[in-house]
C-alpha cells in the first residue's frame, strides 16, 4: 500500500509555488497591460510605436519560447533569472500584451461626451483619463481580465519545462514515484478548479465594487 499523505503533501507544496506564480504573473501582466494599452493611445509616435511592437511580439510567438529564452537565453547577456523569476516574467509579459488590448479597447469605448464634458471642466488630460475615464473603463476591463487571470494560472503549467517545482511538476514526480496517473493529476485537477473559482469570485466581487454608482453614467 502506497502512503499517500507525503505525496499529497508534496503536491501542494507545488500548490504554493502556482499561487506564487499566478499572483505575481498577474500583478505584473496587469503594469504592462495599462502601460501597453494607454501607451497604444498616446499622442507619441514613438510611444505608440514601442506599445505596438511589445504586443505584437508577445501574442506572435509561444509562450514556450518566451519562457525558454527568459531562462536559457538572457544569462548570455548577462542577466541570470532563478526559474520563478523567469516564470513570472515570461507568464506575465504575455498574458500582459494581451490585457493591453483590453484597456486599450475599454477606454475608446466610453462615449466622447466624458471626453468632451472633461474638455468643459478644463482638466488636463492626465487628470479626465484618472478621473473619469479609467473609472469607467475599469468594470468593462474586469471580466476579460478575469479571463486572463485564469489563463495565466493554466499557464503557469508551463515552467515545469524550466524545472521549477510548481505542482504539475510534483504531480510528474508523484506519478513517476508511485505509478500511479490518477491520484496525482486528479489531485491537480481539483486544485486548478479551485483557484480558478477563487479567481472568478474575487473578480466577480471587483465588479461589484466598480460598478458601484456609475449607473446611468456611462454614455
Amino acid at each position: 500500500m502506497i502512503d499517500w499523505s507525503g505525496y499529497i503533501g508534496l503536491i501542494l507544496e507545488g500548490a504554493w509555488v502556482t499561487v506564487q506564480l499566478t499572483l505575481m504573473g498577474s500583478a505584473l501582466a496587469l503594469v504592462a497591460a495599462f502601460a501597453a494599452g494607454l501607451g497604444r493611445l498616446s499622442r507619441f509616435m514613438a510611444v505608440r510605436m514601442l506599445a505596438t511592437t511589445y504586443i505584437e511580439f508577445f501574442r506572435g510567438t509561444s509562450i514556450f519560447v518566451q519562457l525558454f529564452w527568459a531562462y536559457f537565453v538572457l544569462p548570455f547577456a548577462g542577466i541570470t533569472l532563478t526559474p520563478l523569476q523567469a516564470g513570472v516574467l515570461a507568464l506575465g509579459l504575455n498574458v500582459g500584451a494581451y490585457g493591453a488590448e483590453v484597456v486599450r479597447g475599454a477606454v475608446k469605448a466610453i462615449g466622447r461626451e466624458q471626453r468632451e464634458a472633461c474638455i468643459a471642466l478644463n482638466l488636463t488630460r492626465g487628470q479626465a483619463m484618472r478621473h473619469v475615464i479609467l473609472p469607467q473603463a475599469l468594470p468593462l476591463m474586469l471580466p476579460t481580465f478575469c479571463n486572463n487571470a485564469i489563463e495565466l494560472l493554466k499557464g503557469t503549467a508551463v515552467v515545469s519545462l524550466i524545472s521549477l517545482t510548481d505542482m504539475t511538476f510534483q504531480a510528474q514526480v508523484v506519478r513517476a514515484q508511485t505509478g500511479s496517473t490518477l491520484i496525482p493529476f486528479a489531485t491537480i485537477l481539483v486544485l486548478y478548479f479551485i483557484m480558478a473559482s477563487v479567481i472568478s469570485s474575487g473578480m466577480r466581487w471587483l465588479e461589484r465594487r466598480a460598478t458601484r454608482g456609475l449607473d446611468g453614467v456611462r454614455a
